[in-house]
Parts: structure tokens; sequence; C-alpha cells
């Protein structure tokens, strides 16, 4: 069962449209960086609509970020998006050796769930994207299962969204690049979702590249270090 939401596909392909035409550099950035925000914004729907995960809650926000990736945006605009961020994830792990300690899974594993997920969402129009993308058949014969397994959970909890008032608060500054993609899908989303309460989207520095959602003040912030990061990130792809 595909869980369908009305105008905001529209609204965010129209968004998506502007990105397109900018630079390969800057569409990697802006692919990743909707990417890490729908992730974020997965773990604030966990705890304000009182999600019950069985298992790594990080998991559970990368399967709700390439759900929103594959629902909300145009075919084009989400291969995109798509590619790009199963490559930020490859840029993470080059170099690095997996950190099996962490909350996250390793970057490589989450590389081929993000292809697996967006894969078995249409298999017959991307078996040239999983290929492209080395996606092993081992793996690709699951991946429309846990695709709908996937939407069938997560779709109930949208729906339940559809009714709260609650909205997306953007904080500023308006200056940060990263500032104008987030206000378009902060826009796009709040037209459709709500929550209980309102969640405030921080931009500010944090010495460091990374975007979190804090439960204690119920707010996602993203760094603004993140977007020199994810340039660096595709000048050593």
């Amino acid at each position: 069962m595909r869980f369908h939401f009305g105008c905001l596909g529209i609204c965010a392909a129209v968004v998506f449209g502007n990105i397109a035409g900018a630079s390969e550099e800057d569409g990697f950035v802006a692919s990743n960086l909707i990417s890490v925000f729908y992730h974020e914004l997965g773990h604030a729907v966990i705890d304000t609509m009182q999600v019950p995960i069985f298992g790594q809650e990080e998991d559970a926000a990368d399967v709700f970020s390439i759900l929103l990736i594959d629902e909300i945006f145009e075919p084009e605009s989400a291969n995109i998006i798509a590619y790009d961020a199963a490559f930020g994830f490859h840029a993470e792990a080059q170099g690095n050796a997996p950190a099996f300690w962490d909350v996250h899974g390793p970057d490589e594993q989450r590389y081929y769930n993000l292809v697996c997920l967006f894969y078995g969402a249409n298999p017959d129009l991307r078996e040239e994207l999983a290929q492209e993308l080395g996606l092993p058949e081992e793996r690709a014969i699951s991946c429309q299962e846990e695709y709908e397994l996937a939407i069938d959970s997560w779709g109930g909890v949208l729906h339940d969204m559809e009714g709260k008032t609650g909205k997306l608060r953007l904080m500023g500054p308006s200056s940060d690049p990263m500032y104008s993609v987030i206000r378009q899908e902060i826009e796009s989303f709040n037209s459709i979702f709500g929550f209980p309460s309102d969640i405030g989207v921080k931009i500010e520095k944090c010495g460091e590249a990374n975007a979190y959602y804090d439960p204690s003040e119920v707010s996602i912030t993203i760094c603004a270090e993140f977007d020199a990061h994810l340039r660096q990130q595709f000048n050593n792809l």
C-alpha cells in the first residue's frame, strides 16, 4: 500500500526544480541536506507522535527519510536526491573505519538500505538505478517487500499527522546558504502535516558538521558547518 501525500508532491517538485538547475556540487549539497533534514524530522516524529520503535531509532529515521523523498518528489527529482544521498553515505565511508559501537549503522550499510528501499518502491522503473548503484541481486529480491512493510508502518503515522496543528518553525539566519532549501522543505511539509505542538528548526554554528534532534527542546538543529562538509564530500568523491 502506498501512502499518498496529495498536493505535497507537486509543491516539493517545484521546489527541487530550482535546485536541479544549479551546479552539480550545489545539487549534491541540496540533496544531502534534504535527506539529512528528513532524517532528523523522523526523530521529531518518533518523539512527538510517540511512535514505538522496535530496534535502532537511527535506522527508523533513515527509513522515514527515503520514504518521504520517494513520496514527496516527482520521479526525476526523487532519483537525483536518492542518488546523491546514497553517494553521501558512500563518501562518509571513505577512509573511515566503521564505528560498530555507534548508534548509527555503518555508512556502507546505510547506503545499501537507502538504495534497496528506493528501488523497492518501484522495481519496474528503477532496475537500472539499482544496477548502477551496485545493489546485489541477493538483496534486491527482498526490497519490494521491505518497502511495503516500511510504508505500511509509517503511512499510518503520517495519516494521523494530517489533523495536527503544530508546525515546523524555522529560525535563521536567513543569510545561511542552507536556509532557503530548509525553508522550502518546511513550507511544503507544513502544508499537509502537523504535530501535537510546534517544533523549532535552527541553523546555527555548532563547532562541527552535524545535525540533530533535541527532545528536551523539541527542536531540530542543522549546524552551519554542514554546508562546507557536504562540499568537501562532493570534492572527495
